[in-house]
């Protein structure tokens, strides 16, 4: 009975030590301090990190994702501290955002590349445009002049590039007299039907269901140096919470699910 008793104490003591060995040798799930949140717009960005949530779950690191409809209040979010960090912007739009703003964002990665595009539903060709034709473009500076350059290279306009940012004062040539409209990107695809061409960021086109490799009257070729960039501010950027994001977007896998899901819509850019 004494022997039975000593080995029933033994184990009550050692029962402790077993479970901690256990579970040091599974993953522990991700806690509040592993949690990241994200500011995304739609269309990629945030179907991107829907794909690869399940993997950083289980490498530990929770994701939460807050989708935005525009350009403004993604990074807002970040600089208050209100959000971890931001993905959907190019580096000339973050440029210009800190300097409008006085903020200090920091990219921490490029990650793919949305050729920007122009579509009509009036006309099938860029040639078709008639003269006097009413044409949309975003109106935050640095798309504006991502805009004008693309209808540049189409010889719908000549530029003066003579400046590192373009805007319609930059416009030497217009031999058709177009007329434009600067409007807020996301609502460009909605006026398709009152314009005669818009010009429209990718993600944007995509959310209307439009195929850019199909519908775009114009579009960047694969070699646009508009590269969406993970974002995040300099207290932050080196957080080891960023850095497996920032891994875990440039991974192989998502590199194959952005050719296999966007047909060069979208096109990595690592």
């Amino acid at each position: 009975m004494v022997a039975r008793r000593a080995l029933l104490v033994s184990l009550a003591v050692l029962s402790p030590l077993f479970l901690g060995m256990t579970a040091c040798g599974r993953k522990p799930a991700a806690s509040a301090g592993d949690t990241l949140t994200v500011a995304a717009t739609a269309i990629p960005h945030a179907e991107v990190l829907e794909f690869i949530r399940p993997k950083l779950a289980a490498e530990g690191l929770k994701i939460e994702v807050k989708v935005f409809n525009d350009y403004v209040q993604p990074n807002t979010q970040v600089a208050e501290k209100r959000m971890d960090v931001s993905y959907f912007e190019t580096l000339p739009y973050l440029e210009t955002y800190n300097t409008d703003k006085g903020t200090n964002l920091v990219p921490v990665i490029g990650v793919h590349i949305e050729p920007i595009g122009a579509y009509s539903h009036r006309h099938k060709t860029i040639a078709d445009l008639p003269q006097g034709a009413t044409v949309a473009i975003p109106n935050d500076a640095s798309t504006e002049d991502r805009a004008l350059r693309l209808l540049a290279r189409g010889n719908v306009i000549a530029l003066d590039t003579s400046k590192k940012s373009l805007s319609l004062k930059d416009i030497s040539g217009n031999p058709k007299g177009l007329k434009f409209k600067e409007l807020e990107g996301a609502t460009l695809p909605r006026t398709l039907d009152q314009v005669d061409l818009a010009v429209i960021n990718t993600n944007y086109a995509l959310d209307a269901k439009l195929d850019p490799s199909k519908d775009a009257l114009l579009i960047e070729d694969k070699n646009s140096p508009y590269v969406n960039y993970l974002v995040a501010r300099p207290d932050n950027k080196d957080d080891p919470r960023v850095q497996k994001l920032a891994k875990a977007l440039t991974s192989p896998e998502v590199k194959a699910f952005m050719e296999r899901k966007y047909h060069g819509a979208v096109v990595p850019a690592f």
